[in-house]
């Protein structure tokens, strides 16, 4: 039997048990011998229900090393969404972005990405509707607009601006079940937090030796926090009230959950497994996150601080002048091929006490390659959620910079 007969019958197996789920009955209904009905799981009508579980691991692997890349590797998701065993051992096969480079089920959005290469990903804006869609590029050659990842939709306040950003590119609000976190600006778009609707994890909280900041409970936090309003980073635009330079955006970025030591070669960053927040392990479209082990209660978080001791901060790499094109600019290694204020490349900030070769290691960067089409390409530490977030800030109004 070839693999992609083994996926196409597993993946029918699948959509037979999620039919018996919503008729409310938990397996398929027989006749026996007496005339009588007898109920039967659906799971043990199949072939797959005697296969040794080191036989199942090993069809799982190859199938997993051989569905490598997207829209193949569905099937990889596909499988994880058969069972709990099945979604176990996918869980311990499917590795996260920093070690494959690959983004498989939601999850990976969270984490942090790839370490020693870029992974390249796009954004189309929709100006009528004022929403942003992230996706997966598939390759150069391909007419397909790729895997999409994220949406996000911006929402004009009287004080601020808010982007909603949710992993349904057709409910993209702050009720769906998919809301995963939110860009807000300041009044004058200068200054701008990212927040998660999940808690960050205890230790990618202990990232400051401030003695004023102090770990407290989840329950001591919530009434001062709004429900799914963490913040984990601040993205902020230099001031330029006289209008008087031409110049690139200066901006900088402090990342409250990832230490300044991730940069530097064996440095570590905090690894989201799985989603913490009630309404995502509710979510019928990636029932594999669920886990009863996890108990909000005794996660730990950190206020806010105005201290960066130990975070991350990054910044935008200085651009040059071009004398002969008469213009600021950058190495983008060919990803970006339209000139746009909008365009710019993190690096490790100077205030991390990094060394110099981790400064210059671009983490971020994202430029214009078309009309409404941007690429956003991005590496560890960060992750994809975090870099659409602050990508999400360069197209906003910024009254006082420009």
């Amino acid at each position: 039997m070839s693999f992609r007969s083994i996926i196409f019958d597993m993946k029918g197996l699948r959509s037979r048990s999620q039919s018996h789920h919503r008729d409310g009955v938990g397996g398929v209904v027989s006749v026996s011998e007496g005339g009588g009905l007898v109920v039967l799981d659906g799971l043990k009508q199949s072939c797959w229900a005697n296969m040794p579980p080191e036989l199942l691991r090993d069809v799982l692997l190859r199938i997993e090393a051989s569905e490598d890349a997207w829209p193949a590797r569905k099937h990889v998701v596909a499988c994880a969404g058969v069972c709990r065993s099945w979604r176990e051992i996918m869980k311990e096969i499917v590795k996260s972005p920093q070690v494959s480079s690959k983004l498989t089920f939601p999850i990976s959005l969270k984490q942090p990405g790839p370490r020693d290469s870029l992974l390249q990903c796009y954004i189309k804006r929709n100006r009528s509707n004022q929403t942003y869609y992230l996706y997966l590029g598939l390759n150069q050659a391909s007419t397909d607009d790729g895997k999409f990842l994220l949406a996000a939709r911006k929402c004009r306040r009287a004080t601020h601006t808010d982007y909603i950003i949710s992993l349904n590119c057709d409910d993209v609000s702050r009720g769906s079940s998919t809301y995963i976190g939110k860009l807000r600006s300041n009044f004058l778009g200068t200054k701008f937090t990212i927040y998660d609707a999940h808690p960050p994890l205890c230790g990618a909280a202990k990232v400051t030796k401030s003695r004023s900041t102090r770990l407290v409970s989840l329950k001591q936090v919530s009434p001062r926090v709004p429900a799914g309003n963490y913040p984990i980073a601040h993205v902020s635009y230099d001031l330029n009230v006289l209008g008087s330079s031409r110049g690139p955006r200066i901006m900088q970025c402090v990342m409250d959950a990832i230490p300044a030591s991730a940069v530097e070669p064996g440095g570590v960053a905090p690894t989201q497994t799985h989603f913490l927040h009630s309404r995502i392990e509710t979510s019928p479209s990636i029932p594999f996150f669920r886990s009863k082990s996890t108990r909000v209660d005794n996660l730990q978080l950190v206020p806010s601080t105005t201290q960066n001791e130990g975070m991350l901060v990054l910044r935008n790499k200085s651009p040059r002048w071009h004398e002969q094109l008469q213009c600021w600019c950058l190495n983008f290694n060919g990803r970006v091929t339209v000139a746009s204020v909008k365009n710019f490349q993190l690096v490790a900030s100077p205030k991390n006490g990094v060394s110099e070769q981790a400064q210059e290691n671009v983490i971020l960067q994202f430029g214009k390659v078309g009309k409404d089409v941007f690429t956003m390409d991005y590496q560890y530490p960060i992750s994809a959620f975090e870099a659409f977030a602050i990508c999400l800030s360069s197209f906003d109004t910024k009254i006082a910079c420009e």
